[in-house]
């Protein structure tokens, strides 16, 4: 049996589909699965030991391509795919599995896709509001719900990439490490003020604690900003690791504390304890996939409010979350 997951385009998300590559593993033994993932989700695909490999899908968000999607559906046709389950609910994700003569072709009503998919699920949001039992869904029959608990997660670490990471930035471990991710992809809303991350670096800086910053080059000015206003109490790795670097780095921290972001899901999936920071987003719809996870919210009437911007101009939902509760909850973890 083989199977194509045509992957998630966000770097959280296809660390939550996780549970369904476990699940289909349990069903079908002997499977071999592969996934189909744009460069920057990728590297998490590649640690997961359910995935056998990874195929480039080189489009950026939005990106039709029509060409280069019918190139890549007939490699995809010797390869002989018994069945296809597609994550994304765009229509342009179902056309490579079509194009390509996939049989089977599994995913969610969406975007007039009649016809690309034949294995066709139907979403009920208030049933389902976990994005992680959304996916798990796909893996049983149409209208079944999907198989409870979700299956623990992780992904693998390369211990000679993390020693070589240790060693090119110059990083020790004398001192217990404590990483923030202070960066959010989606937008302003989601993050946690910079000067509230530089306070709680401070504080645990006095307590002998490593701050070390993650997150990408977009994230490089935030990190350099906490730095700043912590008086160098963190080190900024923003934009100076890869995603496989950042994978391996957050398996020494003791506690990582986080936006909701890709690299919360990251540090969830190699076992460290989560204190994850909430404000337009819902711990209802995408928490860590963690046994030993805190999660820190206001609860204010607005949020969630999903917006990439706090629509009401005030964002008391991060504002109202103070360094000194979210050092309480470091204290317990």
């Amino acid at each position: 049996m083989k199977i194509l997951i045509v992957a998630p385009n966000w770097i959280g998300d296809a660390l939550l589909a996780q549970p369904l590559f476990v699940r289909l593993r349990n069903k079908r033994p002997g499977v071999v699965i592969d996934a189909l993932a744009p460069p920057w989700t990728a590297p998490v695909l590649r640690r997961m030991p359910e995935i056998n490999g990874v195929i480039d899908a080189p489009f950026r968000h939005g990106e039709l391509k029509l060409a280069a999607r019918w190139n890549i559906a007939r490699t995809l046709r010797a390869r002989a795919y018994d069945d296809a389950i597609v994550l994304p609910n765009t229509l342009k994700s179902a056309l490579i599995p079509f194009l390509a003569g996939i049989p089977v072709r599994t995913g969610f009503v969406g975007e007039l896709r009649y016809g690309l998919l034949n294995r066709v699920h139907r979403l009920d949001e208030k049933t389902l509001p976990l994005m992680a039992e959304r996916y798990a869904k796909l893996a049983e029959d149409p209208g079944a719900p999907p198989a409870r608990p979700l299956a623990e997660v992780g992904l693998r670490v390369d211990p000679a990439n993390l020693a070589a990471a240790l060693k090119r930035l110059e990083l020790t471990r004398s001192k217990p490490v404590v990483a923030f991710c202070p960066g959010a992809e989606y937008g302003p809303s989601k993050r946690w003020p910079a000067r509230y991350f530089a306070e709680l670096a401070t504080r645990l800086a006095a307590r002998g604690r490593a701050v070390w910053l993650f997150g990408s080059d977009r994230d490089k000015e935030i990190g350099a900003e906490i730095v700043r206003s912590s008086g160098g109490a963190a080190v900024n790795l923003c934009g100076r690791t890869d995603l496989a670097s950042a994978i391996d780095l957050l398996s020494l921290a003791e506690v990582v504390v986080s936006n909701d972001s890709g690299l919360m899901h990251v540090a969830a999936a190699v076992g460290r304890t989560v204190v994850a920071l909430y404000g337009s987003s819902s711990p209802e719809h995408t928490p860590p996939l963690s046994r030993t996870h805190r999660i820190v919210r206001t609860g204010i009437e607005c949020s969630p409010c999903y917006a990439r911007e706090c629509p009401l101009g005030h964002f008391k939902c991060m504002l109202e979350l103070t360094p000194e509760r979210v050092l309480r909850e470091i204290g317990t973890a």
